[in-house]
């Protein structure tokens, strides 16, 4: 935990943060109005604006000044502790600075007693801020109102982004709502939106997420004709339309056969250097009689994560399996190249990998197709490669269909029959 503490002062009868709920708030439309004078009333355009992306979070206190905070996003708990907290002087206010190490992203706010006001920072990017506020005691994400919902959403929906365009990509929403309470995901042929939870009001209805590397906001309408259309947000530089209808035969590419091995394609080969400074060559001894693993990843990615969080699970489960078995990390970054190494080597830290990660370039699937040319092409990350013990390409794997969604149990049943065939081969 990193906390920073100086002789503080507080404007309320708390020493640091209020416990208990907060409810956060992006605001992806600038209202001005102070956020002392947004308090809760007693209609939906009130309490939630469609240019806000509202998340809740909790802050748990450890001992009486040790505490760190837990983003909730449906059944999704982040617990966050990389917490910097202390008092500037030039403003005589308490400020608080929440930061996700994994995406080199942070919130800076200050603290008034149960309110903070200040801005969500992606430090990857140029000029990336959102303006943030927060009320402590408030435990709902869109509305506190009950309007009886004019359709049930929960089940499958084939969905179309992008409608607005010439070439609309195709999407699988999964729902489940129970009254007014509406969760679920939408999963896509490059990887799913992660745990996404909101609302149903009368014929309307908003879903929001934020993770620390992403902010997203679905909103939306339940026409006559039973379907959905709506406006998907993703912080302040991604916004489209969608449409979706239900229909249980919908199928989106089977992830083995988006990216391909070229026909006659030459062997996979690397040499790179790790973090820590070790040379990893493949070919190579280090490699030999091993299955091997060699995922294209990106750090700020939330499904990369969850794919790196998936095998660090595989193997420590299975100590044979993992004798048997070579993972690699290949991240593609956002973050500058100076600063990679030791990005990943917190990366790494935090999230507790027992493999080996290594630097490969900037974040862009072209840079991607150089490391690896014998791949058709890289249309996402993640993309995970698997080599039997004679270094043939056995399996390649686009996206990732996280814990948010109905495919993962599926997923991990046959990823370990696949590692558990190879290494007996």
């Amino acid at each position: 935990m990193l906390l920073f503490w100086g002789c503080i002062t507080t404007d309320t009868a708390y020493t640091r943060v209020a416990p208990g709920p907060w409810r956060g708030v992006l605001e992806l439309e600038k209202f001005n109005i102070p956020v002392r004078d947004k308090d809760t009333l007693f209609t939906l355009t009130e309490q939630f604006r469609e240019g806000e992306i509202p998340f809740l979070f909790e802050v748990k206190y450890i001992d009486e000044e040790r505490f760190y905070v837990e983003i909730r996003n449906g059944a999704e708990r982040i617990r966050c502790d990389s917490i910097q907290y202390g008092r500037d002087r030039s403003k005589a206010r308490d400020t608080f600075n929440l930061f996700f190490p994994e995406y080199a992203t942070y919130i800076h706010a200050e603290v008034r007693g149960g309110v903070m006001q200040g801005e969500w920072i992606v430090t990857t990017k140029e000029n990336y801020r959102i303006p943030f506020y927060a009320h402590a005691g408030r435990d709902y994400r869109f509305t506190t109102l009950n309007q009886k919902p004019i359709a049930d959403l929960s089940g499958q929906w084939a969905a179309l982004f992008g409608i607005e365009g010439d070439k609309p990509h195709k999407a699988i929403g999964e729902f489940r709502q129970k009254g007014n309470h509406l969760e679920g995901t939408f999963r896509t042929q490059t990887g799913d939106y992660r745990f996404l939870e909101g609302t149903v009001q009368g014929r309307k209805f908003w879903l929001s997420s934020f993770d620390g590397a992403h902010a997203f906001l679905f909103s939306g309408s339940i026409q006559p004709d039973g379907k959905l259309q709506g406006e998907f947000r993703s912080g302040i530089h991604h916004r489209t339309l969608w449409k979706a209808w239900r229909d249980t035969t919908f199928q989106l590419g089977r992830p083995d056969s988006l990216t391909l091995l070229k026909p006659n394609a030459p062997p996979i080969s690397f040499n790179f250097t790790t973090p820590e400074g070790k040379r990893l060559v493949f070919p190579g001894p280090d490699f030999m009689g091993k299955v091997k693993i060699f995922t294209i990843l990106g750090t700020w990615c939330p499904n990369c994560l969850d794919e790196q969080r998936f095998l660090a699970e595989l193997l420590r489960k299975d100590s044979s399996l993992a004798a048997q078995t070579r993972v690699v990390g290949f991240a593609f970054e956002r973050i500058k190249p100076e600063l990679a190494n030791a990005h990943l080597l917190t990366y790494k830290q935090r999230l507790g990998l027992p493999f080996d990660l290594v630097y490969a370039g900037k974040a862009d699937k072209k840079i991607a197709e150089t490391v690896f040319p014998a791949l058709s092409h890289v249309m996402a990350f993640p993309t995970m490669i698997v080599l039997d013990k004679q270094n043939r390409v056995r399996y390649i794997h686009t996206g990732f269909d996280g814990p948010a969604t109905s495919k993962y149990a599926d997923f991990q049943a046959n990823f370990l029959a696949l590692l558990r065939r190879l290494v007996q081969e």
